[in-house]
């Protein structure tokens, strides 16, 4: 079932390796198939090294496993009121990156401070609020992609493919799998710049909108022109 997509799945959160945003098993990579209504998570608590596509775990989009002999991700709630409230979303990452994940813990948004991150990031990568006690006992983790949706609300999710959960970490999307861990890293390397920006200078002020706005659209709006036309 989903063999395709559970190749695609395992591939990307090998990659999460690669780029250097997880250690040990603290992260995990989904896809979905909009057509079936499924997707294709991490299964909980395995090694990266030891992942095979087999391993992976299809779940519907109420959470029930209809495919797999393991635990799908403990994250997979929150995959799910991602995918049914995002419906342009193709794929999901979730890690415990240090750069993103320190400004999660501080409950700070990453400004927008350079090109780099004007290219990637319509604005500010915002930060939710703190999930409540009552939230937390009820259902944690379906509650926590409650308050992504929630932090979205007069948010473009297209425009700003990912979000930092207050005390917790960054999550991100894409058009799939892969994509989503590549926004990722964007995400992890821009909160890196702001980091040691902001320690150089603590006074300093967002990009203006005119320099940021034009390396935005020149990338992603409607006469982009940035790298080459597609065949």
């Amino acid at each position: 079932m989903l063999e395709k997509l559970k190749e695609e799945v395992c591939d990307a959160n090998r990659e999460l390796v690669h780029c250097g945003l997880v250690v040990l098993t603290w992260g995990n990579v989904s896809g979905i198939d909009r057509e079936a209504g499924l997707f294709v998570i991490k299964p909980s608590g395995v090694s990266y090294d030891d992942l095979k596509p087999s391993d992976m775990v299809v779940v519907d989009l109420e959470g029930k496993v209809v495919n797999g002999s393991k635990r799908p991700s403990s994250d997979t709630p929150t995959h799910v009121e991602l995918y049914k409230s995002f419906p342009m979303v193709g794929g999901i990452t979730h890690t415990h990156s240090t750069n993103a994940t320190a400004f999660a813990q501080a409950r700070r948004e990453i400004p927008c401070l350079g090109t780099t991150h004007a290219d990637h990031f319509a604005g500010a990568v915002p930060v939710t609020r703190l999930i409540g006690d009552k939230e937390v006992s009820e259902a944690y983790e379906r509650n926590t992609g409650k308050v992504i949706v929630e932090r979205f609300g007069s948010l473009d999710y297209g425009a700003i493919p990912g979000v930092l959960v207050a005390g917790h970490g960054p999550f991100c999307w894409g058009k799939d799998a892969m994509e989503s861990v590549r926004n990722a890293l964007i995400l992890e390397r821009v909160a890196e710049m702001a980091i040691k920006s902001i320690a150089l200078d603590p006074n300093i002020q967002e990009l203006p909108g005119h320099i940021s706005n034009k390396h935005f659209d020149r990338k992603h709006g409607k006469d982009a022109y940035y790298g080459q036309e597609e065949d």
